[in-house]
């Protein structure tokens, strides 16, 4: 399976998105955007302004992640802006499938995201409405937490429900995604991981990008 890194602006310099979002542009597949309303989570930081200013200004997809309430209201607005990934909560959207279908027909890849506590199984029967399903691996709200191993298992058994479907289907993990945590999460299956401070905490944020990838490609085998 092909390995994707998106570095996450959560963990950006706020003043300075453009040239946070040039920096990993050589090496990164998408550029992740943390959507939070201090609702659905305790936080609040990037709306669709920012993501419609940022697309301008970015050369890397955007892969948008709404912890939001009512995203099934927000979700083809931020399609509609440009972004190619949009996320929406499982614990939060209560149209999934028309929301999810929506965000396709916008010309958005439709992601479902789950919290560390919400069993995967009961969504297999989605699968065939999703370009990526999200796990959490962090109570979502905030950056920099720790990796939640718990949540491994759950990963092993979301890889199992998508090969045991037709569907073409990307695996994310999101939450202490680093040097330490990234091969674990491979080889339980992941393929698209989100990093925030291992890549904009680093030196060279292009160069965590590949090392992490790297990491990854060798884990996954």
């Amino acid at each position: 399976m092909a390995i994707q890194i998106s570095p996450s602006i959560l963990s950006a310099d706020f003043a300075h998105l453009a040239d946070e979002a040039a920096a990993v542009a050589d090496t990164a597949d998408w550029l992740h955007v943390d959507v939070m309303d201090n609702h659905f989570v305790p936080n609040l930081t990037l709306g669709l302004p920012i993501v419609e200013s940022l697309r301008k200004a970015a050369s890397l997809p955007l892969d948008c992640h709404l912890m939001i309430e009512d995203p099934d209201r927000w979700a083809p607005a931020y399609a509609e802006a440009g972004a190619g990934s949009v996320t929406v909560h499982a614990e939060a959207a209560r149209s999934p499938v028309r929301t999810l279908r929506e965000i396709r027909r916008l010309g958005a890849r439709a992601g479902l995201a789950l919290n560390p506590a919400t069993p995967v199984e009961p969504y297999a029967d989605l699968l065939g409405e999703l370009d990526m399903l999200l796990v959490m691996s962090v109570e979502p709200g905030f950056g920099g937490q720790r990796f939640l191993d718990v949540v491994l298992p759950k990963i092993r058994r979301a890889r199992e429900l998508i090969r045991s479907t037709d569907a073409s289907v990307w695996l994310q993990v999101d939450g202490g995604v680093s040097a330490e945590t990234i091969e674990r999460c491979a080889e339980a299956g992941a393929d698209v991981f989100v990093a925030g401070s291992a890549v904009y905490g680093a030196k060279d944020p292009a160069a965590a990008v590949e090392a992490l990838r790297a990491q990854a490609a060798r884990a996954a085998g």
